[in-house]
């Protein structure tokens, strides 16, 4: 028993009228979600990244090589308006993690580049990322696991139309 079923159980008693049945699920999703952001934080922290230069780094370097992107891929991937993007970009610049360099396609387009010190800076923070979530998944045996991701993206894709 765990503190969502106390949770659960009180409402029950409380308010037989109504099905609480979703809260079993989606009350233990939040708390994990609060627990799983603690633990990115404490990954990017370890290499000296905030949560949202982790997610602009990352997704250059997902990008593949020269792993770079225009701003509007940027603000695509990361879901953040085009100025939030702007300064975000400023910032990881001042910070030697990206550059600015001229699209050659685009006489007025930009790209933005990992540098090195950014490649080694995401890297480092994957590998400690995924070390952590590798011990969390340990408690789960490796065959629900597929189970357990097919759920999460029936219950995403519900957000995602």
């Amino acid at each position: 028993m765990d503190e969502v079923d106390e949770i659960v159980a009180a409402w029950r008693r409380e308010r037989p009228d109504v099905e609480v049945s979703p809260l079993e699920v989606f009350s233990r999703l939040m708390r994990l979600a609060k627990h799983l952001e603690r633990l990115r934080k404490q990954a990017f922290t370890t290499h000296e990244l905030d949560v949202w230069e982790w997610d602009v780094l990352s997704a250059l370097r997902r990008s593949g090589e020269p792993y770079e992107l225009s701003p509007g891929h940027l603000v695509a991937a990361t879901m953040v308006t085009s100025g939030t993007m702007t300064n975000r970009v400023d910032r990881l610049v001042q910070r030697g993690l990206v550059q600015r360099r001229p699209a050659p396609s685009d006489r007025r387009g930009v790209l933005v580049r990992l540098t090195p010190e950014g490649r080694r800076r995401v890297d480092g923070a994957l590998d400690t990322l995924l070390a952590l979530e590798t011990t969390i998944l340990a408690d789960l045996p490796e065959s629900e696991r597929d189970h357990v991701a097919d759920a999460l993206r029936t219950l995403t894709a519900h957000f995602n139309g």
